[in-house]
């Protein structure tokens, strides 16, 4: 009998032109760590009674199409997770390096489909009508650069055989958290222990009465954009600004190259005057946990600028 294995299955993403309908090409094969947005439809306990001590059978609930998604933050395929998350990217460049930019704020957000394919039993599960919710990353001084993104699908549906056609497969380059680096005002933050950062598009689930069940759309909502900069207490110049309730830039990047990187680049943030505790003879530790605001002179509230070898998404 087949078992099916992580190993061995697919995840495969294609863009739709149509909120909620699978296209029937240009599926891209996408590595990732973990993947748990799938169809859920729980059960309600029924409440009638004058039947005896026994309980009627319970009933269906509506269908939610919800999860996350790890991603390695690769230099190639995250391109298509921003795009989802962001829009289309303004790319320059006639060659490669090619330079895309994704910016925040944008009034409509592309759909995708979503297959996950696990071929041993065989089952290929197809979640339509996505958007991406918000995606976060976490930087440490070591280990694999990862990226969380949380999705909501319009509906799932189970086939025998890949609906993903013959995908396309970018070539896999991995960003580790040695490349990582945090900058303020142009410049290294000192003594940075980690750091986090997390854009969320807040949406909005229309959930409509359908004879199927499913969502009837989900809309982008206010952006926000949260994270936290932990730091060993060396100096007063964060705790400083923290205080005066002044905006500052946060830079967060992963370089390879001059060629092959990405910046998130968050235009004006503001940080917490945070709680200064002292946990035995250790160094002393803050935590900053910011708040990002649109920024006018960049029309933007954050900016993500991804260079590659890839001439468009």
């Amino acid at each position: 009998m087949a078992r099916a294995y992580g190993w061995n299955a697919q995840l495969l993403l294609a863009f739709e032109s149509t909120y909620g309908t699978p296209p029937v090409s240009g599926f891209k094969k996408m590595p990732f760590v973990s993947r748990d947005i799938s169809a859920q439809q729980g059960l309600i306990a029924s409440n009638v009674i004058g039947l005896g001590r026994d309980p009627t059978q319970p009933y269906q609930d509506a269908i939610n199409v919800d999860g996350d998604i790890v991603v390695p933050v690769d230099l190639r395929n995250i391109g298509q997770w921003l795009k989802a998350l962001f829009g289309s990217p303004t790319t320059t460049g006639s060659a490669a390096p090619y330079s895309h930019v994704f910016k925040s704020g944008a009034t409509s957000l592309p759909s995708l489909s979503l297959e996950t394919g696990l071929p041993q039993i065989p089952a290929f599960f197809m979640v339509a009508g996505v958007r991406v919710n918000s995606m976060a990353f976490n930087f440490t001084r070591s280990g694999e650069a990862t990226a969380t993104i949380n999705c909501i699908g319009q509906g799932e549906t189970r086939n025998a055989t890949t609906q993903g056609g013959t995908p396309t497969q970018a070539n896999y380059t991995r960003f580790s958290q040695f490349q990582g680096a945090i900058k303020q005002g142009g410049s290294a933050l000192a003594n940075v222990t980690s750091a986090s950062v997390t854009y969320s598009n807040n949406l909005e689930k229309i959930e409509t009465i359908r004879s199927d069940g499913k969502l009837d759309g989900v809309d982008p909502g206010i952006t926000a954009l949260t994270g936290s900069v932990a730091v060993r207490y060396a100096d007063n110049t964060l705790i400083d600004l923290a205080s005066a309730g002044t905006a500052v830039d946060l830079e967060f990047s992963y370089t390879i190259d001059a060629n092959n990187k990405l910046v998130i680049l968050c235009h004006e943030v503001y940080l917490p005057k945070p709680k200064i505790g002292i946990q035995g003879p250790g160094g002393v530790e803050a935590s900053y946990d910011f708040q990002g605001a649109r920024n006018t002179a960049a029309n933007a509230m954050v900016t993500v600028t991804l260079v590659n070898d890839v001439a468009s998404y």
